[in-house]
């Protein structure tokens, strides 16, 4: 009998493009007694290890072919994958086929691949492996006998259960790694599936794909929705960028809830926009005041002075490292739900912990941002690049009689950085880098602007020589009329309504100086 056909050898099938973590785990399943049967490049990379190592070829008794697009695709591997124990021993015994019980297969980088700007569709048509996916169905189907491993971050946890169980895996292990394989299939095939509909007949990519399939991942389920007759839960897209909430570890505090993950992911995108220490507070998914600073403490005390009515209970983020000083400050002067920064520092944390309700989160400060946005419709799905546009001041074109000063310059430019963020219809009133009035999400938009303007005058902050910025164009005078009566000297806003004549007359006549950004930012 020779040791392919040994009914007592345990057999490990690897198989892998990413060899992260590779000859670890092979030396350790050597000792554990497993022999191990590989493919091309793995098996040269075990053997150059001085590892032994059978090559499919020997083990199949056939040869890889066609530039090894065929070689795992033979009944002695997916035989021994798929063989139940106590109803296939018999046929395998006949053709002698050796059971598997280990299967550590990862894919073609399609994904990586065809990520890259210069990638041809030949190039991606080569990445598209056949022989992987199929070994991982076969080995995940008949988990009840085989372990199925499809990424290295799981080998640390398969080498601790073969040493306990001694050579084996439990059964409900073996399960949860059938789950993960068939949901890696199941996005490696959206992604091949997404990449393909979204060909040009003529060559090239159509911004979005005749058939749009996505993958997520459960991160939590969560206590309630929206609202508590609601039923939730978060999950993470298989294509989420580096930074943001999904990546966010809680350091502190209760469970997250579903509002609290919207508006600390509202406060997130707001901050991130600024390079200057920053704080922004958020209440139900609006900007109830942003400030920067030369420290995060400073930007926070401005932020806070905008609203403090609204900023109770509200979140806050910052995108500098939150210190001891601020920390204390914001947890003596009010209740907050979330707290979110790229870093705390040790004194900061002893501080907060004296609040240990208070959900406190370190979230990395990536600059990739996330390329879709998503909104379902009844039956449906709306899909648009992210708004993700910045606007530069020499973007800007200045159609009033006056120009801006310098100082203008810069608080219509922080205006509108933070209307992107507000709810439509938005107006925001600022000056020296600092929130003064908000007005959010009304059918109106010169309600906007006389909401924004009461705002400020019961925080007791005066508008005078402050910048005001809208998210989309005044159709009427009334905009510039109110902002002038509020003594605002500059505008900010698109422009292109039918009326811009006559709201640049206005400007022109109150001595404002307007400026337009050709571009719209709603926020439904």
């Amino acid at each position: 009998m020779n040791e392919h056909s040994r009914t007592d050898q345990r057999w490990a099938l690897i198989s892998v493009s990413d060899k992260s973590g590779l000859l670890g785990l092979a030396t350790q399943l050597l000792d554990l007694g497993f022999a191990l049967v590989s493919t091309g490049g793995t098996a040269r990379a075990l053997a150059d290890a001085d590892l032994a190592v059978t090559e499919v070829s020997d083990y199949t008794g056939f040869p890889e072919i066609m530039a090894g697009r065929v070689k795992t695709l033979h009944p002695r591997i997916h035989g021994g994958l798929l063989g139940r124990a106590d109803i296939d021993d018999a046929v395998m015994a006949q053709h002698n086929i050796p059971r598997i019980q280990l299967a550590v297969i990862n894919l073609y980088p399609f994904e990586a691949v065809t990520a890259k700007p210069d990638c041809s569709l030949q190039e991606a048509i080569e990445n598209i492996d056949i022989g992987g996916p199929a070994m991982v169905r076969s080995a995940a189907k008949n988990h009840t006998s085989v372990g199925i491993v499809t990424s290295p971050d799981q080998y640390s946890r398969v080498l601790e259960q073969l040493k306990r169980g001694h050579g084996e895996l439990s059964d409900a292990f073996r399960l949860e790694l059938a789950i993960a394989a068939f949901n890696r299939i199941a996005q490696y095939d959206a992604a091949i599936a997404n990449y393909l509909s979204a060909l040009e007949p003529a060559g090239g990519q159509l911004a979005f794909p005749r058939q749009l399939n996505q993958c997520f991942s459960k991160i939590m389920d969560l206590r309630y929705g929206e609202n508590p007759h609601q039923q939730a839960a978060w999950y993470q897209d298989a294509a989420s960028v580096s930074g943001g909430l999904v990546k966010a570890r809680q350091l502190q505090g209760k469970e997250l809830s579903f509002n609290n993950i919207a508006d600390a992911d509202a406060a997130w995108a707001c901050v991130s926009q600024f390079d200057s220490p920053a704080c922004v507070i958020v209440k139900h998914a609006n900007p109830c005041g942003v400030a920067i600073a030369s420290q995060p403490l400073e930007a926070y005390q401005r932020a806070f002075a905008t609203d403090p009515t609204s900023a109770f209970g509200g979140v806050i983020a910052f995108n500098h490292t939150v210190d001891g000083d601020c920390a204390r400050t914001l947890i003596q002067q009010q209740f907050v739900e979330v707290l979110l920064a790229p870093a705390f520092t040790p004194e900061a944390q002893g501080a907060l912990a004296a609040k240990p309700n208070a959900r406190v989160l370190e979230v990395p400060l990536a600059l990739a941002l996330q390329q879709l946005d998503m909104t379902r419709v009844a039956g449906g799905l709306l899909v648009q690049t992210a708004d993700n546009l910045t606007v530069q001041r020499t973007d800007c074109r200045v159609v009033s009689q006056r120009q801006p000063t310098e100082e203008e310059w810069q608080d219509l430019l922080f205006a509108w950085k933070v209307a992107r963020m507000v709810k439509s219809n938005a107006i925001v009133c600022a000056a020296h880098g600092q929130t003064l009035g908000i007005g959010a999400g009304q059918m109106s938009r010169v309600d906007s602007a006389r909401i924004a303007r009461w705002k400020a005058a019961d925080a007791g902050l005066d508008l005078s020589g402050s910048a005001m910025a809208s998210d989309a164009f005044f159709p009427f005078r009334d905009g510039p009329d109110t902002a002038a009566e509020a003594g605002i000297t500059s505008i900010i806003h698109p422009g292109g309504s039918m009326r811009d004549e006559e709201v640049i007359a206005a400007a022109d006549e109150h001595g404002l100086a307007m400026v337009f950004t050709g571009v719209r930012h709603f926020r439904h």
